[in-house]
């Protein structure tokens, strides 16, 4: 097999004479030989964004990412060290965070004010700093998989896939996942197992939770290719020995001097060997059998039902979003909330977020007494969204919070939960980030923080966790409220206003979300919007009700509460973070050599 021609070759020097002239060996040549177009990485941007279609509000996406997946770490052996493996790694990042949550835009400029321009450059910048961490990811990879740079003998084959390779992926990928969560507050949303929801790998989730089924989503993606790549490579070593055996070498006067030609600095060209049957069959049995125990764990009961089922009405007021800060609309927020408050008794009656937009203190009288006599005559424990905030001795307010007040039946004790988990921005100003926020028309953007740990609210005798908005993103901290609670809630509900981001897939994706923390905790989740998607879900996970979006509606459930913890609510996040760093470590340390190692066989 000839060499391959690099950049000088092109114009007329051979391949050892082009490394001469510049003072090169071989094996670099070689690798500047290797430099992958640039049409490559636009493919991986491609695949990214065709990624975005794995999530909600695609059903069954799960199947769609594992194929993506086995298509972007076999595009991943394509590259030739660190740099390359880092930048398709980013370019599929850019192209799925682009695309998923380009509903960014509708909040900063249709409902923020910001010029059109400036709003889908922030969606860019934003991207392409999503578009770090899977570029972080696949650069790990390349080190910690002893890839093509880091010591294999011979530079112009390509990177064969390898055992601790997949368990580099599938690790640097988790890794990568849990950074994006967690550096500046954190940004989750799209992390790969979300999509798994329905996918057949959401039975890993009350394990390991969402950056878990991420790892099992790439490890599967990687030892399928392990086998296919191994598997093209027998094929391609029977074609090759049947040209060989069919050649005579005496009869053809050229063949010594092509054989010659063959060598140069770097060595021969390596010679396609044959793959045993082990060496296919083997990864392929572990991919399978990863996939039939993620369809079979959901048989699995992590939790059993415990107290009495609650009737639970979920509200949706759709309050238009630009009417819901100005007098008029506030005044016929209230009314309407009141009004569908009372209109039916429950055991828990939830509202959406901020739903009565003031200060708890400056409630309207006429609110507060009809939602308490309706409370103590029917026995419904009510919830709604409100402004909290501290009145000091001065009169002025401080520590402005995003709440929950919660009233129950003959009690005047109000309870109340503070959001612990802003939205930067929307919610507060990061240092330096003043000027970007005054650029768009949004109230209330610097709030106090709750607590981390909140206790519940009690519904009769079942204890109920609260979150606000895109705090149900992070699963970490849902299982920590149940592990750290001296009484775990038995039921979940998040009240949300998505109205910034209009009638968009953000809508579908935060359900999908929802859908995730009910799995890995073994809990019912109750979601009250105010303009979509109010939904019940159980604890398996399904949707049991939702109500169409962008109407007003009421939605009647019968909710099962649960007890005890899945090993996810146990563990939380530090499973898959340690196995995925010692995976890791490993690789780095043996990586290369096992690389050497395979390439003398």
């Amino acid at each position: 097999m000839a060499d391959p021609l690099t950049s000088r070759s092109r114009r007329g020097a051979t391949a050892p004479a082009a490394a001469s002239s510049t003072g090169d060996t071989g094996i670099d040549a070689a690798t500047r030989s290797r430099a992958l177009p640039r049409w490559h990485y636009l493919v991986a941007l491609a695949a990214g964004a065709l990624n975005t279609l794995s999530f909600a509000p695609t059903p069954h996406g799960g199947w769609l990412q594992l194929a993506i997946f086995v298509f972007l770490f076999a595009w991943l052996t394509r590259s030739t060290g660190w740099k390359s493996a880092a930048l398709t790694g980013g370019a599929f990042g850019f192209g799925n965070f682009v695309t998923g949550v380009w509903w960014l835009y509708v909040s900063m400029h249709f409902y923020g004010g910001m010029p059109a321009a400036l709003a889908g450059a922030a969606l860019v910048l934003f991207s392409l700093y999503l578009a770090l961490y899977p570029a972080l990811a696949a650069g790990i990879w390349s080190f910690c998989a002893g890839h093509a740079r880091n010591g294999a003998n011979d530079h112009r084959a390509p990177f064969a896939p390898s055992w601790h390779g997949a368990l580099a992926f599938a690790s640097a990928w988790a890794i990568g996942e849990w950074l994006r969560g967690t550096v500046f507050t954190g940004f989750p949303w799209l992390a790969t197992g979300y999509a798994q929801v329905d996918g057949p790998l959401a039975g890993f989730a009350p394990v390991a939770g969402v950056y878990g089924v991420g790892w099992m989503v790439a490890l599967t993606a990687a030892l399928i290719v392990q086998a296919l790549l191994a598997f093209a490579r027998s094929r391609a070593a029977a074609r090759g020995g049947a040209a060989n055996s069919a050649a005579d070498p005496a009869a053809d006067p050229t063949h010594t001097a092509n054989a010659a030609t063959n060598f140069n600095a770097a060595g021969p060209a390596a010679p396609a060997r044959a793959a045993s049957a082990a060496q296919i069959a083997a990864p392929a049995a572990v991919a399978l059998a990863l996939l039939a125990i993620g369809l079979l764990l959901p048989l699995v009961q992590w939790t059993e039902p415990a107290n009495a089922p609650l009737t639970v009405r979920l509200l949706q007021g759709n309050v238009k979003q630009e009417m819901k800060f100005e007098e008029a609309g506030l005044h016929a927020a209230v009314d309407e909330y009141q009004q569908m408050i009372t209109a039916k008794p429950a055991d828990l009656i939830v509202t959406p977020e901020t739903a009565i937009p003031v200060l708890a203190q400056q409630l309207p009288p006429n609110f507060a007494a009809a939602i308490r006599q309706f409370s103590d005559s029917t026995g419904s424990a009510l919830l709604f969204g409100a402004i909290g905030g501290t009145i000091t001795p001065e009169g002025r307010v401080v520590d402005y919070t995003n709440s929950l007040f919660g009233v129950t039946p003959n009690s005047h004790e109000i309870y109340r939960y503070d959001k612990h988990h802003l939205v930067p921005f929307g919610e507060f100003v990061p240092w330096g980030f003043r000027w970007f926020v005054n650029l768009m028309n949004i109230p209330l953007g610097d709030f106090f923080r709750g607590a981390p740990v909140q206790k519940p609210f009690m519904v009769h005798n079942q204890p109920v966790a609260l979150n606000i908005c895109y705090e149900d993103i992070f699963g970490e901290e849902i299982a920590r409220t149940l592990r750290e609670n001296a009484t775990p809630a038995g039921v979940l509900v998040n009240s949300t206003n998505l109205a910034w981001f209009g009638d968009t897939i953000a809508l579908d994706q935060h359900l999908q979300i929802a859908r995730m923390r009910s799995l890995e905790t073994g809990r019912p989740m109750l979601r009250a919007t105010n303009t979509g998607m109010t939904a019940a879900i159980d604890a398996q996970g399904r949707v049991i009700g939702r109500l169409t979006p962008y109407t007003v509606g009421s939605l009647d459930v019968n909710v099962q509460g649960t007890t005890g913890n899945t090993p996810y609510v146990t563990s939380g996040n530090n499973t898959v973070l340690a196995v995925s760093v010692v995976l890791l470590a490993f690789g780095f340390a043996f990586g290369p050599k096992l690389a050497r190692r395979k390439g003398k066989k």
